[in-house]
Protein backbone atom coordinates (compact mmCIF):
# COMPACT_ATOMS: atom_id res chain seq x y z
CA UNK A 1 0.00 0.00 0.00
CA UNK A 2 2.68 2.34 0.75
CA UNK A 3 4.64 2.06 -2.72
CA UNK A 4 0.82 2.35 -4.28
CA UNK A 5 0.30 5.20 -2.69
CA UNK A 6 3.62 6.85 -3.81
CA UNK A 7 3.07 5.87 -7.18
CA UNK A 8 -0.60 7.71 -7.38
CA UNK A 9 1.41 10.74 -5.73
CA UNK A 10 3.91 10.65 -8.60
CA UNK A 11 1.56 10.21 -11.33
CA UNK A 12 -0.63 13.09 -10.29
CA UNK A 13 2.85 15.54 -9.93
CA UNK A 14 3.57 14.23 -13.89
CA UNK A 15 0.58 14.73 -14.94
CA UNK A 16 0.60 18.31 -13.44
CA UNK A 17 3.26 19.38 -14.75
CA UNK A 18 2.17 18.72 -18.28
CA UNK A 19 1.83 21.15 -20.73
CA UNK A 20 -1.37 21.25 -22.58
CA UNK A 21 -0.29 21.82 -26.64
CA UNK A 22 -3.56 22.16 -29.01
CA UNK A 23 -2.85 20.41 -32.23
CA UNK A 24 -5.51 21.41 -35.35
CA UNK A 25 -4.97 19.98 -38.51
CA UNK A 26 -7.47 21.06 -41.55
CA UNK A 27 -9.60 18.90 -42.74
CA UNK A 28 -8.97 18.58 -46.18
CA UNK A 29 -8.60 14.76 -47.35
CA UNK A 30 -6.86 12.53 -44.66
CA UNK A 31 -2.99 13.94 -45.75
CA UNK A 32 -3.07 16.83 -42.86
CA UNK A 33 -4.12 14.62 -39.92
CA UNK A 34 -2.35 12.06 -41.00
CA UNK A 35 1.29 14.01 -40.86
CA UNK A 36 0.25 15.78 -37.34
CA UNK A 37 0.29 12.15 -36.26
CA UNK A 38 4.09 11.79 -36.05
CA UNK A 39 3.75 15.19 -34.44
CA UNK A 40 1.67 14.15 -31.72
CA UNK A 41 3.10 10.91 -30.65
CA UNK A 42 6.61 13.16 -30.08
CA UNK A 43 4.26 15.53 -27.71
CA UNK A 44 3.15 12.90 -25.61
CA UNK A 45 7.05 11.48 -25.77
CA UNK A 46 8.02 14.85 -24.62
CA UNK A 47 5.63 15.11 -21.65
CA UNK A 48 2.62 17.35 -23.14
CA UNK A 49 -0.65 16.33 -23.23
CA UNK A 50 -2.24 16.92 -26.84
CA UNK A 51 -5.35 18.58 -27.24
CA UNK A 52 -6.90 17.73 -30.77
CA UNK A 53 -9.04 19.88 -32.79
CA UNK A 54 -10.39 19.35 -36.26
CA UNK A 55 -13.67 18.40 -38.03
CA UNK A 56 -14.94 15.94 -40.69
CA UNK A 57 -13.04 12.64 -41.95
CA UNK A 58 -9.97 14.22 -40.11
CA UNK A 59 -11.75 14.45 -36.72
CA UNK A 60 -12.73 11.22 -36.83
CA UNK A 61 -9.23 9.94 -38.16
CA UNK A 62 -7.36 11.40 -34.93
CA UNK A 63 -10.05 9.85 -32.60
CA UNK A 64 -9.16 6.50 -34.12
CA UNK A 65 -5.67 6.96 -33.69
CA UNK A 66 -5.51 8.86 -30.25
CA UNK A 67 -8.62 6.86 -28.73
CA UNK A 68 -7.05 8.15 -25.05
CA UNK A 69 -6.91 11.91 -25.79
CA UNK A 70 -8.98 14.58 -25.24
CA UNK A 71 -10.63 15.87 -29.01
CA UNK A 72 -12.55 18.66 -29.87
CA UNK A 73 -14.58 19.82 -32.87
CA UNK A 74 -13.73 23.02 -35.07
CA UNK A 75 -15.92 24.82 -37.34
CA UNK A 76 -16.18 22.76 -40.80
CA UNK A 77 -14.44 25.01 -43.74
CA UNK A 78 -16.58 22.73 -45.99
CA UNK A 79 -13.93 22.47 -48.66
CA UNK A 80 -15.78 20.08 -51.64
CA UNK A 81 -14.03 20.26 -55.04
CA UNK A 82 -16.03 21.41 -58.06
CA UNK A 83 -17.31 18.28 -60.91
CA UNK A 84 -14.72 20.36 -63.27
CA UNK A 85 -11.45 21.14 -63.08
CA UNK A 86 -11.59 24.51 -64.49
CA UNK A 87 -14.04 25.44 -61.59
CA UNK A 88 -11.62 24.55 -59.08
CA UNK A 89 -10.09 27.30 -57.96
CA UNK A 90 -13.29 29.91 -59.26
CA UNK A 91 -15.77 27.44 -56.57
CA UNK A 92 -12.83 28.26 -54.22
CA UNK A 93 -13.18 32.25 -54.61
CA UNK A 94 -16.84 32.31 -54.30
CA UNK A 95 -16.76 30.22 -51.15
CA UNK A 96 -13.93 32.68 -49.62
CA UNK A 97 -16.39 34.43 -47.80
CA UNK A 98 -17.48 31.56 -45.99
CA UNK A 99 -14.30 30.31 -45.33
CA UNK A 100 -13.18 33.94 -43.82
CA UNK A 101 -16.48 33.69 -41.36
CA UNK A 102 -14.96 30.20 -40.37
CA UNK A 103 -11.50 31.28 -39.29
CA UNK A 104 -13.15 34.11 -37.23
CA UNK A 105 -15.33 31.16 -35.75
CA UNK A 106 -11.92 29.04 -35.20
CA UNK A 107 -10.35 32.26 -33.73
CA UNK A 108 -13.13 32.71 -31.47
CA UNK A 109 -13.67 29.64 -29.96
CA UNK A 110 -9.57 28.89 -29.88
CA UNK A 111 -9.88 31.64 -27.25
CA UNK A 112 -12.19 29.77 -25.33
CA UNK A 113 -10.85 26.81 -25.19
CA UNK A 114 -7.06 28.48 -24.24
CA UNK A 115 -8.99 29.58 -21.32
CA UNK A 116 -10.96 26.52 -20.49
CA UNK A 117 -7.91 23.96 -21.15
CA UNK A 118 -4.87 26.44 -19.82
CA UNK A 119 -3.47 25.48 -23.49
CA UNK A 120 -0.06 26.93 -23.09
CA UNK A 121 0.79 25.98 -26.97
CA UNK A 122 -0.89 25.62 -30.30
CA UNK A 123 0.24 23.63 -33.25
CA UNK A 124 -2.00 23.86 -36.17
CA UNK A 125 -2.05 22.37 -39.49
CA UNK A 126 -3.47 24.86 -42.40
CA UNK A 127 -6.11 25.82 -39.93
CA UNK A 128 -5.83 29.42 -40.09
CA UNK A 129 -7.62 30.79 -37.40
CA UNK A 130 -5.97 28.15 -34.79
CA UNK A 131 -4.16 30.74 -33.32
CA UNK A 132 -4.10 33.08 -29.79
CA UNK A 133 -1.58 36.21 -29.41
CA UNK A 134 -1.32 35.10 -26.26
CA UNK A 135 0.58 32.04 -26.14
CA UNK A 136 3.14 30.51 -28.89
CA UNK A 137 1.34 28.98 -31.99
CA UNK A 138 3.61 27.11 -34.81
CA UNK A 139 2.23 26.57 -38.06
CA UNK A 140 2.63 23.77 -40.47
CA UNK A 141 2.49 23.81 -44.28
CA UNK A 142 4.86 23.03 -46.95
CA UNK A 143 2.99 25.69 -49.59
CA UNK A 144 4.82 29.15 -48.82
CA UNK A 145 3.82 29.80 -52.65
CA UNK A 146 0.55 28.80 -53.12
CA UNK A 147 -0.25 27.97 -57.10
CA UNK A 148 -3.74 28.76 -58.71
CA UNK A 149 -2.21 29.67 -62.03
CA UNK A 150 -2.20 33.50 -63.12
CA UNK A 151 -3.50 34.23 -59.49
CA UNK A 152 -0.61 32.47 -57.57
CA UNK A 153 1.07 36.06 -56.72
CA UNK A 154 -2.10 36.77 -54.91
CA UNK A 155 -2.46 33.34 -53.27
CA UNK A 156 0.50 33.40 -51.90
CA UNK A 157 0.41 36.75 -50.49
CA UNK A 158 -2.99 35.87 -48.89
CA UNK A 159 -1.45 32.98 -47.06
CA UNK A 160 1.97 34.53 -45.92
CA UNK A 161 -0.34 37.35 -44.51
CA UNK A 162 -2.01 34.79 -42.14
CA UNK A 163 1.43 32.39 -42.05
CA UNK A 164 3.22 35.90 -40.34
CA UNK A 165 0.71 35.83 -37.90
CA UNK A 166 1.91 32.87 -36.06
CA UNK A 167 5.42 32.68 -33.96
CA UNK A 168 7.15 30.08 -36.06
CA UNK A 169 6.17 28.39 -39.58
CA UNK A 170 7.47 24.96 -39.56
CA UNK A 171 7.89 23.85 -42.94
CA UNK A 172 7.98 19.50 -43.29
CA UNK A 173 10.37 19.59 -45.76
CA UNK A 174 14.42 19.79 -46.18
CA UNK A 175 16.21 22.95 -46.94
CA UNK A 176 18.56 22.42 -49.89
CA UNK A 177 17.89 21.14 -53.32
CA UNK A 178 17.36 17.78 -52.22
CA UNK A 179 13.81 18.36 -51.07
CA UNK A 180 10.46 17.04 -51.87
CA UNK A 181 8.40 20.16 -52.01
CA UNK A 182 9.98 22.21 -55.22
CA UNK A 183 9.15 25.64 -55.26
CA UNK A 184 5.74 25.24 -53.22
CA UNK A 185 8.44 25.19 -50.04
CA UNK A 186 11.30 26.85 -51.49
CA UNK A 187 10.45 30.31 -52.36
CA UNK A 188 12.99 32.38 -54.07
CA UNK A 189 12.20 35.04 -50.75
CA UNK A 190 12.04 32.83 -47.54
CA UNK A 191 9.59 34.71 -45.02
CA UNK A 192 10.74 35.35 -41.13
CA UNK A 193 10.45 32.34 -38.76
CA UNK A 194 10.17 29.39 -41.28
CA UNK A 195 12.23 26.52 -39.97
CA UNK A 196 12.41 22.95 -42.21
CA UNK A 197 11.47 20.40 -40.04
CA UNK A 198 12.29 17.66 -42.21
CA UNK A 199 9.73 14.95 -43.70
CA UNK A 200 6.70 14.16 -41.71
CA UNK A 201 5.54 10.45 -42.02
CA UNK A 202 3.46 7.97 -39.75
CA UNK A 203 5.21 5.35 -41.37
CA UNK A 204 7.93 2.93 -41.10
CA UNK A 205 9.91 0.89 -43.29
CA UNK A 206 9.23 -2.87 -43.38
CA UNK A 207 11.01 -5.74 -44.90
CA UNK A 208 8.19 -7.91 -45.61
CA UNK A 209 6.86 -10.12 -48.28
CA UNK A 210 5.27 -9.01 -51.83
CA UNK A 211 1.26 -9.37 -51.02
CA UNK A 212 -0.27 -7.16 -53.37
CA UNK A 213 0.67 -6.08 -57.02
CA UNK A 214 -1.05 -2.61 -56.87
CA UNK A 215 -2.43 -0.33 -53.27
CA UNK A 216 -5.03 1.87 -54.73
CA UNK A 217 -5.42 4.57 -51.75
CA UNK A 218 -8.02 6.95 -52.13
CA UNK A 219 -8.70 10.11 -50.04
CA UNK A 220 -9.49 13.86 -50.94
CA UNK A 221 -12.87 16.09 -50.79
CA UNK A 222 -16.01 14.84 -52.72
CA UNK A 223 -17.06 14.33 -55.73
CA UNK A 224 -13.55 13.76 -56.89
CA UNK A 225 -12.54 11.10 -54.28
CA UNK A 226 -15.55 9.69 -56.13
CA UNK A 227 -14.81 10.08 -59.55
CA UNK A 228 -11.50 8.15 -59.05
CA UNK A 229 -12.58 5.49 -57.39
CA UNK A 230 -15.04 4.44 -60.36
CA UNK A 231 -12.30 5.25 -62.45
CA UNK A 232 -10.12 2.59 -61.30
CA UNK A 233 -12.46 -0.13 -60.10
CA UNK A 234 -13.54 0.19 -63.88
CA UNK A 235 -9.87 0.13 -65.71
CA UNK A 236 -8.43 -2.19 -63.24
CA UNK A 237 -10.78 -4.95 -63.65
CA UNK A 238 -9.14 -5.69 -67.21
CA UNK A 239 -6.37 -7.13 -65.00
CA UNK A 240 -5.68 -10.55 -62.60
CA UNK A 241 -3.09 -8.80 -60.77
CA UNK A 242 -4.18 -9.01 -56.89
CA UNK A 243 -4.87 -5.39 -56.14
CA UNK A 244 -6.24 -3.64 -52.68
CA UNK A 245 -7.99 -0.82 -52.36
CA UNK A 246 -8.38 1.57 -49.36
CA UNK A 247 -10.83 4.28 -49.85
CA UNK A 248 -10.26 6.72 -47.50
CA UNK A 249 -13.63 6.75 -45.76
CA UNK A 250 -13.35 6.74 -42.42
CA UNK A 251 -16.59 5.88 -40.54
CA UNK A 252 -17.09 4.17 -37.38
CA UNK A 253 -16.19 0.31 -37.98
CA UNK A 254 -13.59 -0.73 -40.59
CA UNK A 255 -15.43 -3.19 -43.56
CA UNK A 256 -14.09 -5.00 -46.44
CA UNK A 257 -15.10 -7.38 -48.82
CA UNK A 258 -13.52 -9.08 -51.37
CA UNK A 259 -14.51 -8.65 -55.19
CA UNK A 260 -12.57 -10.95 -57.78
CA UNK A 261 -8.81 -9.76 -57.44
CA UNK A 262 -9.76 -7.11 -55.44
CA UNK A 263 -9.64 -7.02 -52.00
CA UNK A 264 -11.41 -3.33 -50.52
CA UNK A 265 -11.21 -1.76 -47.13
CA UNK A 266 -13.26 1.68 -46.40
CA UNK A 267 -10.18 3.04 -44.48
CA UNK A 268 -6.95 1.25 -42.43
CA UNK A 269 -5.49 2.22 -39.06
CA UNK A 270 -1.73 3.40 -39.06
CA UNK A 271 -0.35 0.02 -38.63
CA UNK A 272 -2.51 -1.79 -41.12
CA UNK A 273 -1.78 0.99 -44.08
CA UNK A 274 1.79 0.98 -43.18
CA UNK A 275 1.97 -2.99 -43.33
CA UNK A 276 -0.29 -2.65 -46.72
CA UNK A 277 2.58 -0.40 -48.33
CA UNK A 278 4.90 -2.37 -47.43
CA UNK A 279 3.42 -5.37 -48.89
CA UNK A 280 2.68 -3.78 -52.21
CA UNK A 281 4.85 -3.77 -55.08
CA UNK A 282 3.06 -0.83 -56.64
CA UNK A 283 0.84 2.16 -55.08
CA UNK A 284 -1.59 4.25 -57.20
CA UNK A 285 -2.74 7.28 -55.48
CA UNK A 286 -3.43 11.30 -55.72
CA UNK A 287 -0.26 12.93 -55.55
CA UNK A 288 -0.62 14.55 -52.43
CA UNK A 289 2.06 16.14 -50.42
CA UNK A 290 1.44 13.44 -47.42
CA UNK A 291 1.03 10.64 -49.75
CA UNK A 292 4.39 11.55 -51.44
CA UNK A 293 6.14 12.03 -47.97
CA UNK A 294 5.05 8.72 -46.72
CA UNK A 295 5.76 6.72 -50.12
CA UNK A 296 9.33 8.30 -50.22
CA UNK A 297 10.15 7.36 -46.72
CA UNK A 298 9.24 3.34 -47.74
CA UNK A 299 10.59 4.20 -50.92
CA UNK A 300 8.04 2.86 -53.33
CA UNK A 301 7.40 3.05 -56.58
CA UNK A 302 4.19 4.48 -57.80
CA UNK A 303 2.12 5.91 -60.23
CA UNK A 304 -0.20 9.50 -59.61
CA UNK A 305 -3.48 10.92 -60.72
CA UNK A 306 -3.46 14.46 -59.49
CA UNK A 307 -6.97 15.63 -58.36
CA UNK A 308 -8.34 17.79 -61.25
CA UNK A 309 -7.92 21.51 -60.99
CA UNK A 310 -5.66 21.41 -57.82
CA UNK A 311 -2.39 22.91 -58.85
CA UNK A 312 -0.40 21.70 -55.89
CA UNK A 313 -0.83 18.48 -57.15
CA UNK A 314 0.02 18.84 -60.70
CA UNK A 315 2.92 20.68 -60.05
CA UNK A 316 4.14 17.88 -57.79
CA UNK A 317 2.92 15.23 -60.12
CA UNK A 318 4.72 16.84 -63.15
CA UNK A 319 7.57 17.43 -61.05
CA UNK A 320 8.31 13.93 -60.41
CA UNK A 321 7.65 12.44 -63.84
CA UNK A 322 9.87 15.18 -65.27
CA UNK A 323 12.71 14.06 -62.45
CA UNK A 324 12.27 10.23 -63.86
CA UNK A 325 11.09 9.69 -60.34
CA UNK A 326 7.40 8.60 -60.59
CA UNK A 327 5.07 8.38 -63.45
CA UNK A 328 1.72 10.95 -63.89
CA UNK A 329 -1.52 11.20 -65.56
CA UNK A 330 -4.82 12.85 -65.64
CA UNK A 331 -7.77 11.34 -64.34
CA UNK A 332 -9.89 11.00 -67.37
CA UNK A 333 -6.61 9.59 -69.21
CA UNK A 334 -5.83 6.47 -67.44
CA UNK A 335 -6.04 3.43 -68.36
CA UNK A 336 -4.83 0.12 -66.77
CA UNK A 337 -1.94 0.23 -70.08
CA UNK A 338 -0.46 3.78 -68.22
CA UNK A 339 1.16 1.60 -65.60
CA UNK A 340 3.62 0.13 -68.12
CA UNK A 341 5.55 2.90 -67.97
CA UNK A 342 6.18 2.28 -64.03
CA UNK A 343 9.11 0.00 -64.81
CA UNK A 344 10.60 3.42 -66.88
CA UNK A 345 10.99 5.52 -63.50
CA UNK A 346 13.52 5.03 -60.19
CA UNK A 347 10.65 5.10 -57.83
CA UNK A 348 10.32 7.53 -54.58
CA UNK A 349 13.56 7.39 -52.43
CA UNK A 350 13.88 8.17 -48.79
CA UNK A 351 15.76 11.79 -47.70
CA UNK A 352 16.31 10.15 -44.60
CA UNK A 353 16.38 12.78 -41.83
CA UNK A 354 15.33 12.68 -38.29
CA UNK A 355 13.21 15.43 -37.38
CA UNK A 356 14.41 17.03 -34.22
CA UNK A 357 10.77 17.66 -32.30
CA UNK A 358 13.17 18.45 -29.30
CA UNK A 359 14.02 21.73 -31.03
CA UNK A 360 10.94 22.46 -32.01
CA UNK A 361 8.90 21.94 -29.22
CA UNK A 362 11.13 23.96 -27.13
CA UNK A 363 8.72 26.72 -28.49
CA UNK A 364 6.59 26.23 -25.84
CA UNK A 365 9.64 25.88 -22.98
CA UNK A 366 9.76 30.07 -23.76
CA UNK A 367 8.48 32.30 -20.90
CA UNK A 368 5.77 34.78 -22.04
CA UNK A 369 4.60 35.03 -26.00
CA UNK A 370 7.38 35.41 -28.87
Amino acid sequence: MKYSAVAIILTFVFMEDQKTILVAPLNWGLGHATRCVPVIKALQENNYNPLLASDGAALALLRKEFPELETVELPSYNITYSKKASGFKWKLLLDSPKMLKTIKAEKKLVKKLVANHQIQGIISDNRLGVRNKNIPSAYITHQLSVLTGSTTWLSTKLHLDFVRKFDVCWVPDLAGSANLSGKLGHPEQLPLGVTYMGPLSRMNKLHLRIRYDILVLLSGPEPQRTYLEEKLMKELHVTDKKVLFVLGKVEEKQHCYNKGNFRVYNFMSTKALEKAINESELIISRSGYTTIMDLALLEKKAFFIPTPGQYEQEYLAKKLDESGVVPYCNQEEFTFKKLNNVSNYSGLKSLQQEVDFNSLFRLFERKGKL
